[in-house]
């Protein structure tokens, strides 16, 4: 169980107002909210140990080495990869992408085929049609449907002996819609193509173990899982990183330098160029240290409650239509009161002290399916409670009335 009043005093967040209202915080699935454990962790970093790493032989460097690379072991023994060094630390979900996406550019061909859902965040199409341009691969599309879950028939039928690669995100973070990956994976394996997972939205929510999902890369990023933000992951299996060529070119990516050659060092230094985000890396770690002490089964439990919650008092207002209402969901609600535009409900709910996001969500494909120019979406976490729920409810009402 979970002691939701014992939680939210690690949160200082929490504590503060917006104009003149007590914080009700509802868009955790843009960037959750950061712990004090966190933030101590920072500041002692930059108080203590400041250091570059890896390359010297000095306490302070030393000690920043250790930290980091403890932090990493962290991350693998979190999203339970078989070797430290599959683990990539990169500036977050989109660097990550972006890296197996360049990576991929000297393994295609014209005519190979790539597939990615209706459900993907920009971050997870724009890479991928760079990449189709630049290499002559075509890029096919599995449809959603109505209730914002995947046409799995139609996926199936779009694998073949061309398939070369398949994106997908775990959790959708327009609408909450929980992904079959597993399913996903598998009949990608069949026709031997390789699969990435964007769990940026699904890791808040999900405790992802890749080795039994068997997925060939899986990308998150910190700042969603009480850490701080220019931080994230790419977890690949040893296989495909030692294929995929280095993103960027620089110091400790090397092995040995001359004018006539350069040879690169192994994985995982082969695609971390350059002084990376040393703190963030460290403080990585103290997110998930926390979120593991809390209980990603309760995190789980208690989350799944807010959203009953809040779309059973949601459709208690007229007008109201959510989107996406599969039942595999995490704690989104994206919704839409008559013909309202999202952004002046979104503004009057600010003014009240309540904060939700508001538009296409990076997610602009989705809201042409549905032929909406976006939606309100309020999204839920673990330090969330069914009284903010209640006022965020009343601050609708209240918005809903001013814009009729």
């Amino acid at each position: 169980m979970i002691n939701v009043a014992k939680i939210r005093e690690d949160f200082p967040i929490l504590k503060r107002t917006v104009h003149g209202k007590p914080l009700v915080y509802f868009d955790n699935a843009a960037t959750s909210q950061t712990p004090q454990v966190v933030i101590d962790t920072i500041v002692a970093y930059y108080s203590n140990y400041n250091s570059n790493i890896h390359r010297g032989v000095h306490t302070l460097s030393q000690e920043a080495t250790d930290k980091y690379e403890e932090a990493r072991i962290k991350v693998q023994q979190h999203f339970n990869a078989k070797e430290a060094y599959e683990i990539i630390l990169t500036s977050g979900t989109t660097h990550s992408i972006n890296m197996v996406a360049a990576g991929f550019e000297t393994l295609l061909k014209k005519g190979d085929e790539v597939i990615v859902s209706a459900l993907e965040h920009h971050s997870n199409i724009v890479p991928w049609q760079m990449l189709c341009e630049k290499t002559g691969t075509v890029l096919k599309v599995i449809p959603m449907l109505e209730n914002g879950s995947l046409d799995m028939n139609s996926y199936h039928k779009l694998l073949n002996e061309r398939t070369k690669l398949v994106f997908c995100n775990h959790v959708s973070n327009a609408l909450g819609t929980v992904n079959p990956i597993e399913e996903i994976i598998e009949a990608a394996h069949k026709v031997e193509a390789a699969v990435l997972i964007d769990g940026a939205q699904a890791t808040p929510h999900i405790k992802p173990d890749v080795q039994a999902l068997n997925v060939d890369f899986y990308v998150a990023s910190a700042h969603k899982l009480c850490g701080p933000t220019g931080v994230g992951l790419l977890y690949g299996k040893q296989e495909w990183l030692e294929k995929l060529p280095p993103y960027q070119g620089g110091g400790e990516m090397i092995a040995t330098v001359s004018f006539e050659k350069t040879t690169y060092a192994g994985l995982p230094h082969k695609f971390e160029a350059g002084t990376p985000n040393i703190c963030g890396g460290i403080a990585f770690g103290a997110g998930l240290d926390y979120m593991n002490a809390v209980g990603f089964e309760n995190i789980a439990s208690y989350e799944h409650e807010l959203l009953v919650y809040g779309t059973q008092e949601l459709l208690k207002i007229e007008g109201v239509k959510i989107y996406g209402t599969t039942a595999e969901k995490t704690a989104v609600i994206s919704f839409n009161v008559g013909e309202i535009h999202p952004y002046d409900i979104g503004a009057i709910l600010d003014k009240l002290g309540v904060a939700v996001r508001t538009g296409h969500h990076c997610a602009q494909p989705i809201m042409d399916f549905y032929q909406i120019p976006g939606t309100v979406r309020a999204s839920f976490s673990f330090y969330n409670t069914k009284e903010e729920i209640d006022v965020f409810i009343t601050s609708l009402k209240r918005a809903v009335m001013m814009l009729s």
